[in-house]
């Protein structure tokens, strides 16, 4: 019964890391590495973001859509949740908010980069 209970256990658990992996991956930009959300739009980081706190809400999240965490989903390593105001999460790199490009039409589109001298590719450290 022991073995059951401890491989049930690891098993919840490495299903619950997976899908927080599927939220985002890694992808490979003109010889860069970037993240991406699990349809492969680019992710970006916002300059007026604090550590684990966003600041884009209203016409800005409908420009700069945040990547939603589910309400059950967990930290993992560089990868943590952040509050929003609306009472959802929002998955965060290295304590900076991550969010996709409205004007991002395809896998692989990098139009959000720079824009308002605010806006970045997330990059992994």
């Amino acid at each position: 019964m022991k073995a059951i209970t401890v491989g049930l256990a690891a098993l919840l658990l490495s299903t619950a890391a997976s899908f927080a992996a599927t939220a985002w991956m890694e992808a490979d930009a003109g010889g860069s590495k970037i993240f991406t959300d699990a349809k492969g739009m680019t992710l970006y980081t916002y300059d007026k973001d604090e550590a684990g706190k966003t600041n884009c809400y209203d016409k800005c999240a409908t420009n700069w859509p945040p990547l939603k965490a589910e309400a059950d989903a967990k930290a993992e390593g560089d990868w943590t949740l952040v509050d929003r105001t609306d009472g959802t999460k929002m998955w965060a790199y290295d304590g900076k908010p991550v969010y996709t490009f409205i004007k991002d039409q395809k896998a692989g589109d990098l139009t959000g980069d720079g824009v308002g001298g605010v806006w970045h590719i997330a990059k992994p450290d």
